[in-house]
């Protein structure tokens, strides 16, 4: 049952403070989503602002309900069912949520902004009462969202931010509350975004103010009616209305930058991370790092999404990565949402960004893993289009695409999902995408390109077990063709010589390798060798499937 927010007493500040302040912001968010959705035209005008502060927000409000559903920490940290959550415990576990769930460049600062006030209220300080506290909270949240932002931007949601914190502080001379601290906090935020567009000269040819800031000033009314119990209004502030968002003006200008946005979780030390800042600074632009005591959120623009992922291996271990192609969208204005867009589920990163650079947004799964129904919406929403084709990537997959697609349609967005069950299927439903055909005939054409490839998939056994091919023992080489073992061999290079013959033998035009990480390059000479001995006709290509990708996928079309 969802939490109903609570507005405290005016210097009331706990842990249930913070839960009714987190679902304020995410029903605030909730309400200006397609406002600030509207007005987002930096740092890419790609029309998500509003979306991606609302998904990290909402991401943020699951994990402190988790943490009120669980209780808090008893005596000698035993979990105690009963007892609330104390406010360490809750801004630690808003603040984490925040950032594991963290959205884009507005969303990601947000994640900062919320790790920075955990940092002052999530360690139990002492000496200052709770007007002060928050004051201090807001200007720790400010220092350390400018911090992670690789190259600061006035003008912006950091500007707001920082003019928050300033005012919160100011107040203190006169504030005895809490709630009068984060009212004059909220005052400085809205008179800030007044004054970006003056500042940021993106904002003044559009007509309108900062989009990301436009959502602090969302949250920051939210913190101050949860401490209040006053709903925000609109009247002026140092003699002048916060301006309303509108669409922005069409620009003859055209913006430019790369073509890629990434985004991924990542496990490493803080030194990692440091050599990592630098690595990545130099590959794009728009980055941002947040997070700390080994979790980070990493968030770049770069037009080699591939050389972002290995940079983020090389210091750790990344994961849950998103990579979101916006090149085309930039060049047909601001705001405007494209026409077509293919969303693909793969196994490997390689093939993640084998797909971006064809142009599908894409979700990437790990050995054992499948895509949920909220990470293909997710998906859906990012590629930020009238149409969308599905492509699953396999049977366990497809659950999870039709609660998507049914989902994105309730929101008007007419989507396919074409029934592909392996990898090398969604290629060959991507080779033949026609983006400027009809809709009905594009999903026809990539539904039978996809239906027309056998595909196989070598593994190796785990353990001795039955198979349709006979027993098989661990370490054996399995051949799956269509789904079901077909061949068990001793090495890999012979399983995939059977499994080729086996597949060949009723036709084809076109040979996939897909290598896992660990396959030398010599198996695809090897196999390439092997096909053009027995089939002349038939043309191999070979790519890499990357970390997360199984040790061989064979298409054949």
């Amino acid at each position: 049952m969802p939490h109903e927010p609570q507005p405290q007493p005016a210097d009331e500040l706990d842990a249930e403070a913070v839960r009714t302040w987190s679902s304020l912001a995410l029903a605030a968010l909730g309400r200006a989503r397609e406002d600030i959705d509207a007005i987002n035209v930096y740092p890419v005008a790609d029309a998500d602002t509003g979306t991606n502060l609302y998904l990290t927000a909402e991401s943020g409000d699951r994990a402190l309900d988790a943490v009120f559903g669980t209780g808090g920490t008893g005596p000698a940290g035993v979990s105690d069912t009963t007892a609330p959550p104390s406010l360490p415990e809750a801004v630690r576990a808003y603040a984490h949520g925040a950032l594991i769930g963290a959205r884009g460049n507005s969303g990601t600062i947000l994640a900062q902004l919320l790790r920075g006030v955990a940092d002052v209220l999530g360690t139990e300080p002492e000496g200052r009462g709770p007007a002060g506290l928050l004051a201090q909270a807001l200007t720790r949240a400010a220092e350390e969202a400018y911090r992670a932002v690789a190259h600061p931007v006035e003008g912006t949601m950091l500007t707001v931010a920082t003019a928050a914190a300033r005012a919160g502080e100011a107040a203190l001379t006169t504030a005895g509350t809490a709630a009068e601290v984060a009212r004059a906090a909220y005052d400085g935020a809205r008179a800030a975004l007044a004054q970006t567009p003056g500042q940021l000269a993106a904002l003044g040819r559009a007509g309108v103010v900062d989009a990301g800031g436009c959502g602090l000033v969302a949250v920051l009314g939210a913190l101050w009616q949860a401490l209040s119990g006053q709903e925000p209004g609109q009247e002026p502030v140092r003699g002048r209305a916060v301006p309303v968002p509108r669409t922005p003006e069409p620009c003859a200008e055209e913006q430019g930058g790369p073509a890629y946005e990434v985004i991924y979780l990542l496990e490493a030390t803080e030194a990692a991370v440091t050599a990592l800042r630098a690595r990545l600074d130099g590959l794009g632009d728009s980055l941002v790092v947040v997070g700390g005591d080994g979790l980070w959120n990493v968030h770049v623009h770069v037009d080699d999404p591939g050389a972002a992922v290995e940079a983020g291996v090389v210091a750790g271990r990344p994961y849950r990565i998103r990579i979101t192609h916006f090149g085309d969208e930039r060049r047909r204005g601001r705001g405007e949402r494209a026409q077509r867009a293919v969303v693909a589920v793969v196994p490997g990163e390689g093939l993640a960004g084998l797909c971006a650079e064809a142009g599908a947004t894409t979700v990437l799964t790990r050995p054992g893993e499948e895509p949920t129904a909220a990470a293909l919406a997710d998906a859906i929403g990012r590629a930020h289009a009238r149409e969308v084709v599905l492509l699953p990537g396999g049977p366990d997959g497809r659950a999870a695409a039709g609660a998507a697609a049914e989902q994105a349609r309730a929101d008007g967005v007419r989507v396919a999902v074409i029934p592909t069950r392996s990898a090398v299927q969604a290629l060959a439903a991507l080779a033949v995408h026609d983006p400027e055909g009809s809709f009905d005939e594009d999903v026809v054409a990539m539904t039978a390109a996809a239906g027309a490839t056998r595909y196989a998939e070598l593994a190796v056994a785990e353990s001795r077990s039955f198979t349709s091919a006979g027993i098989c023992q661990a370490g054996d080489v399995l051949g799956l063709i269509d789904g079901d073992v077909a061949v068990i061999g001793a090495a890999l290079p012979e399983t995939a010589e059977a499994v080729l013959e086996r597949m060949l033998g009723s036709g084809g035009e076109l040979v996939t390798l897909v290598l896992g990480p660990e396959v030398p390059d010599a198996l695809a000479e090897h196999l390439e060798a092997y096909v053009q001995h027995g089939h002349l006709a038939v043309d191999t290509v070979t790519y890499r499937g990357g970390r997360y990708s199984p040790p061989l996928l064979i298409g054949v079309e």
